[in-house]
């Protein structure tokens, strides 16, 4: 009855992709599950040095299954099952990236990483500064499920942009759509640094559809690097993973009921953060809405708000707008998850207010 009811929530949960991507004979689709999968696969084959290590990453396939099928290609020398550990299978990883490895490290979900927070800020994170440069490299990508889920509870659904974004030796990156997954974890497994990679399970099971260019093996984008998935003239709307999906759906609903165009930028990276990107469209919408599901006190629109008095502030018309989850811990309750977490209409009428239009 339950697995029903929470399999229920998170159809309900997912955006529809036809709303992102048009058909075309040049294009393929694929899950982002698939998508993940994918560029993991393209790595460990590529470089002899990458390899992946979690809890039930291989015989098992994964807890989400986005390792499905490596173990049975690369074995148990490439594809690592560990025990219930933590701060053991990431220091492992740690290590083994001094030493010159590149390990890809899966954490079941992010929420569980905060048993390894010491080995991911104290020893990863700072190495290259206290060691003076000695040891330049740590090329580690830690990757796995972060923000809300479908009925899981406060204990696993926080979203941990806004902490690792704010720790220097990081690289902090969270994809939207499967262009952005496949693109951003090549670029991240090739990284001579250690990367952050969050990503959403409520977008593990959503297809998109996309240009068969993005399948070559070469195939990478850019880290640090935002994309304006919708241009737009009247406002701006920055917003990162599941919640530029949220964005856009709001953007559709601005100009077909309020005549309003938005521009829907997908951040990609939230550290380092393209402030660039941002502050050119401010400077074209004057205004802007930023949109996340983590909590509001210190948090990714924080920064964004911060960004705007700092290099913005002439080309505002009206103060900064943030849409944030709700400041609680997450309800286990999926109508009051839903309450907890934005929906295109809180956008709607975020963006409603700083246009000081009627709603």
């Amino acid at each position: 009855m339950l697995r029903s009811i929470l399999k229920g929530a998170l159809r309900a949960a997912l955006p529809s992709s036809r709303l992102f991507h048009a058909a075309s004979a040049q294009t393929v689709t694929m899950t982002v599950r698939e998508a993940i999968n994918s560029a993991m696969e393209d790595e460990i084959r590529r470089d002899p040095k990458v390899f992946l290590i979690g809890e039930e990453v291989a015989q098992f396939d994964g807890s989400y299954k986005v390792s499905k099928g490596l173990w049975k290609k690369f074995g148990s020398g490439r594809i690592w099952d560990t025990p219930i550990c933590e701060s053991g299978f990431s220091g492992i990883g740690v290590g083994a990236a001094m030493y010159g490895l590149k390990p890809i490290v899966e954490f079941m979900t992010w929420n569980f990483a905060m048993q390894a927070i010491d080995q991911l800020v104290n020893s990863c994170a700072k190495a290259c500064y206290m060691t003076a440069g000695d040891l330049n490299h740590c090329p580690i990508v830690f990757r796995g499920l972060n923000g809300p889920t479908a009925g899981a509870g406060a204990q696993h659904s926080q979203c941990f942009a806004a902490w690792y974004g704010s720790v220097p030796g990081l690289k902090v990156v969270s994809p939207w759509n499967c262009e952005d997954a496949r693109g951003l974890l090549k670029s991240s497994i090739r990284d001579k640094n250690p990367v952050i990679f969050l990503e959403s399970e409520l977008m593990y099971s959503v297809p998109f559809e996309f240009d068969k260019s993005i399948m070559d093996p070469e195939f990478m984008l850019p880290i640090g690097k935002a994309k304006i998935e919708r241009p737009g003239k009247d406002v701006t709307i920055v917003s990162y993973s599941k919640m530029v999906g949220v964005s856009l759906e709001a953007a559709k609903l601005l100009a077909d009921q309020h005549k309003i165009d938005a521009e829907v930028i997908n951040l990609r990276t939230i550290r380092p953060m393209d402030r660039k990107a941002i502050v050119d469209s401010v400077k074209k919408t004057n205004h802007i809405v930023s949109v996340e599901d983590g909590w509001p006190q210190s948090g990714i629109g924080s920064e964004i708000s911060a960004l705007m008095m700092e290099e913005a502030f002439d080309y505002l018309d009206s103060p900064h707008e943030r849409i944030t989850g709700a400041d609680v811990p997450m309800p286990y309750s999926l109508p009051l998850e839903k309450a907890a977490i934005p929906q295109p209409h809180n956008v709607v009428n975020g963006v409603l207010k700083v246009l000081n239009k009627k709603k």
